[in-house]
């Protein structure tokens, strides 16, 4: 699918069918994060898997939508700060890196015909808890991935003119 056709179509899915997602499909989609660019190449996150079956009760304690635990896979990255690049000022990148590399799961999905719904209102101590995340790592989103079971709603974004300025504030 062409780029610009495919930013238009990729939309946050929030109805899922149980369908299983090939592996391979799986594989497409982690190949494209560990592939995003980051600071100084640091690639400071780590991709957890989740199958969800069977443990839906689990998964609502963490976001508690009905939707979150439908289809057959979670992901959650988690950025580990210690490993990432920081900028003069400390400005630690590893929370930017790992949302590149989100984004370009969720396009890389899109692109299979699988959905996603970038999660970031989740229950941060649950999550920890279920996932037996080490102190040192940070959760910083979730998304379901399967097939959509809903339809596509409008976009609405903002003009280009209210988000762009040119050499100057």
């Amino acid at each position: 699918m062409e780029f610009s056709e495919l930013i238009l179509k990729r939309y946050s899915v929030r109805a899922y069918k149980p369908d299983p997602v090939a592996d391979e499909k799986l594989a497409q989609v982690l190949e494209a994060a560990r592939l995003a660019p980051t600071a100084a190449n640091r690639q400071p996150f780590q991709l957890v898997v989740i199958h969800t079956q069977g443990r839906e009760a689990e998964w609502r304690r963490i976001y508690d939508r009905d939707w979150f635990a439908q289809p057959p896979l979670l992901i959650c990255i988690c950025s580990l700060p210690a490993n990432a690049w920081v900028r003069r000022d400390g400005k630690n990148y590893s929370d930017v890196d790992a949302a590149i590399a989100m984004d370009h799961l969720t396009l890389a999905a899109a692109n299979l015909g699988l959905g996603t719904c970038w999660v970031a209102a989740f229950d941060v101590a649950q999550a920890r808890e279920i996932l037996r995340l080490p102190k040192n790592v940070e959760p910083i989103a979730f998304t379901p991935l399967g097939y959509p079971a809903d339809k596509p709603g409008t976009k609405d974004r903002k003009p280009l003119s209210d988000l762009v300025r040119y050499e100057r504030w």
